[in-house]
């Protein structure tokens, strides 16, 4: 896969399929560009994986596509008949998928969200792909993340290496992140840690090999720009926030974790 754009920073998680972007997606696209940022466009459904494919196809700053089936976005199930098609060069991950616990309990979905899950597990090494993670525990407690880590537990020992991907988003504890660590899996920070303190000691401890930097992009903008749309271009605010949480050098930690997004999503890059 030919790229001819050179990324000086990687958001490693976007949804530039969402409606939100629809009246100013190459507006977005050209601030991208001209601020030297690629992202990873990442699908939430069938039809949404298709569209960050589209993209990866069709524009040099969407460097790649993640396809998958979201746990909660919808209610469909993970057909490989159908996805299997849909892998090209473009394709360099599945998800984001995983366990979301947040809005309905956990006794409800636990057996089909599971199912789901390692349906896309098992496409991800079938297909030598990673995954990208989407855990959401019930408010007050790290459930999701603990079931995740026991069925990542469960594979690691039979599939090594080849199971690999990162933790999506990641708001849990140290004690989590050390889990996911434990695993090879590394760990994705969004524009949250711009404002909430709670989570730098967790970027702190984090080795820097094993960290990944994020929008989320249309949700959580990081400051300064809250309570507007997120876009792919504000992963450098979240990029000198995690220099400054760590007091490190900006440009060594902006050219690290553009390393570690290749060396776990970009490999043909």
């Amino acid at each position: 896969m030919e790229k001819s754009m050179e990324s000086k920073y990687i958001d490693t998680h976007s949804h530039l399929f969402e409606k939100k972007f629809d009246a100013d997606r190459d507006e977005v696209l050209t601030r991208m560009r001209e601020a030297g940022v690629g992202t990873l466009a990442v699908g939430v459904s069938y039809e949404t994986s298709k569209a960050v494919i589209k993209l990866a196809q069709t524009h040099d700053e969407v460097l790649g596509a993640v396809i998958g089936v979201h746990p909660t976005d919808t209610n469909e199930d993970f057909d490989v008949a159908q996805y299997q098609p849909l892998v090209n060069e473009h394709v360099v991950g599945i998800g984001e998928c995983g366990l979301d616990y947040y809005r309905t309990p956990r006794e409800d979905v636990y057996v089909r969200q599971r199912e789901l899950f390692e349906a896309q597990l098992h496409f991800a090494l079938d297909n030598d792909l990673p995954l990208m993670l989407h855990v959401r525990p019930t408010p007050g407690t790290q459930d999701a993340h603990e079931d995740m880590l026991e069925i990542l537990r469960i594979y690691k020992k039979t599939h090594g290496d080849a199971l690999r991907g990162n933790s999506h988003f990641f708001t849990a504890t140290e004690e989590v992140a050390r889990a996911y660590l434990e695993l090879g899996f590394m760990i994705s920070f969004p524009g949250v840690i711009t404002f909430a303190p709670e989570l730098h000691s967790i970027v702190r401890d984090v080795p820097l090999d094993m960290l990944l930097s994020e929008t989320d992009s249309p949700y959580a903008a990081p400051v300064p720009h809250r309570g507007s749309r997120n876009e792919p271009v504000f992963v450098i605010d979240t990029v000198n926030a995690i220099a400054d949480i760590r007091g490190e050098d900006v440009e060594h930690v902006r050219a690290a974790l553009v390393e570690n997004a290749k060396s776990l999503f970009l490999r043909g890059v």
